[in-house]
């Protein structure tokens, strides 16, 4: 289990990125594979779209780029 200490910050991927790295930078910071970020993204995206894009944009936005 990590403590804060050793945690890495909420930063957007550079080398694990499909679109803006948003998927794979949570995925980095979780611990986790971004397959499954960015199916639940598809999925917020299926019932109008709405939902995953405009998520996904604020993320973009709000999380900074990885240095």
């Amino acid at each position: 289990m990590t403590t804060e200490e050793n945690r890495p910050e909420l930063r957007r991927s550079r080398r694990n990125r499909v679109f803006a790295g948003v998927c794979g930078g949570v995925a980095e910071f979780y611990g986790i594979n971004p397959f499954w970020l960015r199916l639940a993204f598809v999925i917020a995206t299926l019932p109008g779209g709405v939902p995953g894009i405009a998520a996904y944009l604020i993320a973009a936005i709000v999380i900074p780029k990885a240095n």
